[in-house]
């Protein structure tokens, strides 16, 4: 019997939880059944309580009173202590058919997937043996990202990470595309669907700002021009890095658009084999092309 699953992953503040919320919300008003977790032992206010939940097993608060760590470090405890126990989680997934989506709403810290190897251990206890789950991974960007042409080029090779570092089918969604409406014209917006590199070799952001270089002011200081222009170099040579490797592209996510979820839903089904004879759907286009040019 096969199993599906769905992973939420992407930086502090891009919109995991909430894009979680509006696929359950989506999957009922289709007559589907989700099977919801929460593996953010700091998060607290849901939408829809979850199935299962790690602070049942573990609390972030707790682990940073009792042993002393940061929100980082106490973070990266509870994990090792989820995969020293995670028949929590295997055990109850053993129940879940094929009829349900398991959603799995992970935190914020990047670490987690990019270069400490405890999500990918976590995924092959999903993926691997008795459980055999299907499992995507949505990787989400806060799409106001588009905003800072390095910022968003960063965000793009944490994404590519991820995707290198997890092994399993990728989607990555471009989040809270209302907050971009008016500030980007759509014909602008496909540079960032499928990353440009030409953005930062021309844009006006293509480096960091810094001050005229005053008389008495040593060259190689990081205020210099000569500063500015290695910034500059290195995002090129970033976004060149992603553009020969052709792996990372964006879908364009409103959560609040039912449309839009379930474009998104049809491209995680694809990836799981859902349903093999579905075709995903296209997005459309919340920009207009009468819409500002970006600021």
């Amino acid at each position: 019997m096969s199993k599906f699953g769905v992973l939420a992953i992407g930086p502090a503040g891009a919109g995991k939880t909430t894009f979680c919320s509006s696929l359950i919300q989506h999957l009922r008003n289709n007559k589907r059944s989700c099977f919801y977790i929460n593996l953010d032992p700091a998060a607290e206010d849901f939408v829809y309580e979850p199935d299962l939940d790690i602070k049942e097993l573990i609390t972030l608060e707790d682990v940073m009173e009792e042993m002393h760590l940061g929100p980082n470090g106490g973070l990266i405890y509870c994990f090792e202590f989820l995969l020293e126990n995670l028949d929590f989680i295997t055990d109850p997934l053993e129940d879940v058919t094929e009829e349900y989506l398991i959603i799995i709403d992970m935190p914020g810290q990047i670490e987690l997937y990019t270069h400490v190897p405890i999500l990918p251990t976590l995924v092959k206890a999903l993926t691997r043996g008795s459980l055999n789950v299907n499992l995507c991974a949505a990787y989400l960007l806060e799409s106001t990202f588009i905003q800072d042409r390095s910022k968003f080029f960063a965000g793009t090779m944490s994404a590519m990470s991820a995707m290198l570092m997890l092994e399993v089918p990728h989607v990555n969604i471009l989040s809270k595309m209302d907050l971009v409406k008016g500030i980007v014209a759509r014909k602008d917006l496909k540079k960032y669907v499928e990353p440009d590199m030409s953005l930062l070799q021309d844009g006006p952001d293509s480096g960091i700002e810094y001050a005229e270089m005053e008389d008495h002011e040593d060259p190689l200081e990081p205020r210099s021009v000569m500063a500015g222009n290695s910034y500059q170099r290195l995002n090129r040579a970033v976004a060149r890095l992603i553009d020969d490797f052709s792996m990372v592209s964006f879908l364009k996510l409103d959560a609040q658009d039912e449309d839009s979820i379930g474009a998104i839903l049809s491209y995680i089904d694809d990836a799981i084999q859902y349903n093999e004879a579905q075709e995903p759907k296209e997005p459309h286009d919340e920009l207009q092309e009468g819409d500002a040019e970006m600021t």
